[in-house]
Formats: structure tokens, sequence, C-alpha cells
């Protein structure tokens, strides 16, 4: 199995940006611990703050390069409708994660344009979720 696992804005900055929300787990840590825990999955890890480069490499999985997709698009989750195209797209499910409880938090963050094309999501588990997002791709 082939899963693309991309991630947005802000996500380079995990174990230093504002830990008492997102912890002291860096995204490294988030990719090898998965590589770790599914060593037969072959993963690609993608992370970038500018929309358009999340966009290309989304196109990448729409012509059969991957099995399934994992994005946590942070905050454009929220407002990211071209992200929300290219999710649509895909002939693959994708699961979208976050860290923190969406729901909890600020009132901008409580709607995501983009999951009513994903095939889930999972929010609030911390880097569990990534974990998790797999183990649901990998069962169906």
């Amino acid at each position: 199995m082939r899963i693309l696992v991309v991630n947005g804005p802000n996500l380079n900055l995990l174990g230093t940006r504002e830990p008492e929300l997102y912890g002291a787990t860096t995204l490294w840590d988030i990719e090898k611990k998965l590589k770790e825990v599914f060593p037969k999955i072959a993963f690609e890890f993608y992370q970038s703050n500018s929309e358009g480069a999340i966009i290309d490499t989304l196109h990448k999985a729409v012509g059969g390069a991957f099995d399934a997709v994992i994005i946590n698009a942070g905050a454009y989750s929220h407002t990211s409708y071209a992200i929300r195209d290219a999710l649509s797209m895909l002939k693959i499910p994708a699961v979208e994660v976050h860290l923190t409880n969406i729901h909890a938090r600020e009132e901008f963050r409580h709607t995501s344009v983009t999951a009513p094309v994903c095939k889930g999501i999972i929010a609030g588990l911390g880097a569990k979720g990534y974990e998790l997002a797999v183990r649901f791709l990998v069962e169906q």
C-alpha cells in the first residue's frame, strides 16, 4: 500500500509551535513513528506552507501513484476551496487529520471545507490521529 501524507502550513514548526496546544512531537517524529508502526506501507511525506504546492502534490495522487491520502491542511482546511477541489478529484480515499479538536477552538475552525470530500476526519487526538488514519485506510 502507498499512502501520501500531506501536511499544510505551520506544521513544519510542530514541537516548538504553541506546545500547549500541539505538544512537543515534531512532524519528523510523526513520520518516523508511522514508518515504525507500519513498515510494509510505502509512505510519501510532504509539507508545505503554500496552497498551490499542496494542490500540486495532491494532483500526483490523481494519477494512481497512491492508494490513499492523509491530509492535515492546517488552517487551509477552513478556507481553501482549491484544496477541497483537488481532494474531490481523487478516486482513492482521503482522511483529514487535525491534531487539536477544531470544534473546541475558535469559531472559524469549527467548519472544514475539505472534510466533506474526505472519507473521514480525525480531530483532537494529537499525533495519534495519523496512526488511526492509517489503520482505517489499511482496513478499507
